[in-house]
Formats: structure tokens, sequence, C-alpha cells
């Protein structure tokens, strides 16, 4: 039987400093997967698409259902509680302008980078086997345009789980280098099953997109330089 006071360091994580940061990582852990699994293309072929009986393009639409689900399950729900369980304010989280001279520096210092990652990467034959998600988003230009007005739905909801909600949220509890590399980890195994370059490098993505967000302060930077990669990618491989 355990002691009263082997359950000391247990009911410190439930009710004590360890609060914040077990309600970050189980809800985190909780979440992801969620999506991994309901929230993906195969999920929506599956079990969605003839219940649902939508008209249109399928492949179109399991994407933006896919987008979506990243949206609610790890944006709009750790939204929801900071907000009503942590009772905290969304700003110390990332939702603001942060710092604007170094948001604008990292985006002027790094697009370059990855506009160039983008192109290379549209010749990578693996690569081309994933995307775009939405198979045919460059069918026309008011479909491509759809493709990425959905897109950005996917990185919303991927910058605040990640930079927002768990490295900001756990770098008071855990540091900022624990905080950051939690976040890399996270994100990195949550690309099981893409192609090894893209998995691997979302190591060097989240760290990068980590510091960004702890030296503007904000989430806008590594926001727009994701979408940048992600939708540079898609246009590269659609139309040249």
């Amino acid at each position: 039987m355990n002691r009263p006071d082997e359950e000391k360091p247990l009911m410190a994580a439930v009710r004590g400093q360890q609060f914040k940061p077990t309600v970050i990582l189980l809800a985190s852990t909780a979440l992801m997967i969620t999506w991994k699994y309901f929230g993906s293309l195969e999920f929506y072929h599956e079990r969605l698409s003839s219940l649902l009986d939508i008209q249109g393009d399928q492949p179109a639409i399991a994407a933006a259902y896919s987008f979506a689900c990243c949206l609610l399950l790890l944006g709009v729900v750790p939204v929801l509680i900071v907000k009503l369980v942590l009772h905290e304010n969304l700003a110390d989280y990332g939702v603001r302008l942060g710092n604007r001279a170094r948001t604008v520096r990292c985006f002027l210092l790094i697009a370059p980078l990855f506009l160039l990652i983008g192109y290379l990467s549209s010749k990578d034959p693996s690569v081309l086997s994933q995307y775009p998600i939405n198979r045919i988003a460059g069918a026309s230009p008011s479909m491509f345009g759809f493709h990425l007005a959905t897109y950005l739905m996917f990185y919303l909801g991927w910058e605040f789980c990640f930079r927002g909600f768990i490295q900001f949220g756990l770098r008071d509890s855990l540091g900022l280098a624990n905080a950051l590399l939690i976040q890399v980890m996270a994100s990195t195994l949550l690309h099981i099953g893409k192609p090894a370059v893209e998995s691997y490098g979302a190591i060097a993505g989240g760290i990068i997109w980590g510091i960004v967000a702890y030296r503007t302060q904000s989430l806008l930077a590594g926001l727009l330089l994701h979408c940048l990669l992600g939708m540079s990618l898609d246009w590269f491989i659609c139309y040249m």
C-alpha cells in the first residue's frame, strides 16, 4: 500500500504549483492524439464522406476538414483552457504583436531561406507524394485560393498549440530551454508518417520558430514564416 507521504507529489501536481504544467501537458497530448486519429484525411474519407454526403470536390473538402479540426483541437480548445481553466491572459501565450521591430527583422531574415527550402522540397519525390494536402489545389486559381484560405486554419491551430500553449505555458515552471525542447519534441513526433526529410526538418523548424517566438514575444512572425514555407511549397508544386 502507498504511504500518505508518497501521495504528496501527485497531489501537488494536481492542486499545487504543478497544476498549470500538468494541465498543459495532459491536455496537449490528448488533443494531439485526437487530431491525429479523428482529424485526418483518412478518417474523413473512411467515416465521414459518405455520411455527410457533401457535394463538391472531395479532396478539397477532406483537406479543409483536417485543417478545421487542427484549428479547433490545437487552437480553440487550448485557448479555452487558458481562459477558463488557467484563468490567464492570452497575451502571455504570444497572442499579441510583441516586439514589432524584431518581428519584421526575423521575418525578413528567415523568409528567403524558407522560400528556398520550399522550392527545393517541391522537387523531392517523397514530398510530392504527400503535398499539397488538398490534391486538387492546383486545379484552378480559385481552388488554390480556397486551399490557402483553409490551410491558414491549420497554421493558426498549430502555432498556438506548440509555440503558445506549450512553450509559453511551460516556460515559467520548466524554464525556457525545457519548454522549447518539449514543444519541439511534441511537434516533431506529430510528423510521424510524413517523409523523413520533413520529420527531421521539423526538429530544426521547431527550434527556429520557438526561438523566434521567444525573441519577439509573439506568435506572429513564426505564424507568417510557417505559412510562407508550407504555402510556397504548394505553389511551387502546383505551378512550377
